[in-house]
């Protein structure tokens, strides 16, 4: 019998699941990308695997504040959902959440955002809400990199850098930054090529806590504006500075950016950090008008928009104060400098909440080896070579209690003496 449908679909038939003119069984894997083979989970599930059957153990791992999401954020969610207000939204964003991101701006980088009216220059720059800074990275890599394209990474990195690149068809150059971790043009210069196209930049870092320094700012934006290179700043740490320095139009103190120094890049920041927001999924992405249009239309097709009862906690979030939080990390970030300095070799992190301690070489261990020293006695840090090509260091995060940090610093200290005392 003749099939009546002109839109019947026609099955591809894999190679793998069709020999010799019969199917094998059902085979799942074989629907698995290439890409998807390519990302490498390991460092971070070896890590699971030894933690997974501790007790209570003093968790140094974990990548989030540990403070709860602010009341009047909640209540402002909370009442997006009793009254209704659980559409979508536009896909570029709330109104009401844009214009307040655009004051902020605005206030912040008004050489680099305000038209001569002191408004958003919307005639050359684009604004996206997004589902975090990651949501807005993915994007903006889809956006920008096609197969064979090469994207600078600093290595040390935030994971899912190089894994973004490789979904995006791209090509991951690292570029080293040890033993200061500061990404400078001298040390990017040497990887780029004429397949170069975006570089990826972190302040502060994570997972290094590095801030960078105001004329290194500056100095890569210019190398990335001569080499027709798309910077993709990743901010999300940007409120937790310890380093901040005065700005040129107003001389507050603010955490360095390279949005000072031109709108030709993406800037990216989010409220998972500021406001202990991580699973709400919001953050922000703004930069040239071409490109950031072209996101929107990958959302549009994608996430469709951030959620919509978290943007409307995000219009309330402008209004709070964080200082006090702040303050409370930087205080965690000197006892551990205080507590690590005589025993690790440690670049005093200026910002976001990690450290990145080096493993003594006298220890004759890797930084995966230390580690596993470490949780067998119940604490969980991260080895280093989860965020690097190296594996010579290893990740603290001091978003923990005071008592369980200072219990977590002391194993870290006290294992290093008894590596070397058994040398």
């Amino acid at each position: 019998m003749t099939d009546p449908s002109p839109f019947r679909h026609t099955p591809v038939i894999r190679p793998e699941t069709y020999k010799s003119g019969t199917y094998t069984m059902f085979n799942p894997e074989s629907f698995i990308t290439d890409k998807l083979h390519a990302i490498d989970a390991s460092g971070i599930r070896r890590v699971f695997d030894l933690a997974a059957n501790l007790k209570n153990p003093i968790n140094l791992s974990i990548g989030q504040p540990d403070f709860d999401v602010p009341d009047t954020i909640k209540q402002a969610a909370i009442k997006a959902i009793n009254d209704g207000k659980n559409s979508y939204t536009q896909t570029q964003g709330m109104a009401d959440l844009r214009e307040r991101v655009m004051n902020q701006l605005i206030s912040e980088f008004p050489q680099t955002y305000a038209n001569a009216q002191g408004t958003f220059n919307n005639d050359d720059l684009g604004l996206l809400i997004t589902s975090g800074v990651s949501g807005a990275l993915m994007l903006a890599l889809l956006t920008t990199i096609s197969p064979g394209d090469e994207v600078l990474i600093p290595d040390p990195y935030f994971v899912m850098y190089k894994h973004l690149v490789t979904l995006a068809g791209g090509t991951p150059v690292f570029v080293d930054t040890y033993p200061d971790f500061q990404l400078t043009p001298d040390r990017i210069e040497k990887h780029i090529t004429p397949k170069t196209k975006v570089l990826l930049f972190n302040t502060p870092s994570n997972p290094t806590g590095v801030v960078a320094k105001p004329e290194v700012c500056k100095a890569v934006v210019k190398l990335c504006e001569d080499k027709n290179i798309l910077m993709l700043s990743d901010e999300i740490y940007d409120e937790f500075c310890y380093e901040k320095t005065p700005s040129d139009h107003d001389g507050k103190d603010r955490c360095p950016s390279p949005a000072a120094y031109s709108p030709n890049l993406i800037m990216m920041r989010g409220y998972s950090k500021t406001y202990a927001m991580t699973g709400w999924r919001l953050g922000y992405a703004v930069g040239p008008k071409a490109v950031l249009d072209q996101m929107t239309k990958l959302q549009q097709y994608s996430f469709v928009c951030a959620p919509s009862m978290t943007q409307f906690g995000g219009v309330i979030a402008h209004d709070l104060d964080m200082s006090d939080f702040v303050a409370a990390y930087k205080r965690k970030r000197d006892m551990v400098v205080d507590k690590l300095a005589g025993t690790f070799e440690l670049t005093t992190p200026g910002g976001a909440f990690y450290a990145f301690p080096k493993v003594p070489e006298s220890l004759n261990l890797t930084g995966a080896e230390f580690v596993e020293k470490i949780i067998a006695k119940n604490c969980l840090v991260i080895p280093g070579n989860v965020f690097s090509q190296k594996d010579t260091h290893f990740r603290i995060s001091y978003a923990c209690a005071d008592d369980k940090l200072e219990q977590g610093l002391d194993i870290l200290v006290q294992t290093a003496n008894e590596c070397a005392a058994a040398k």
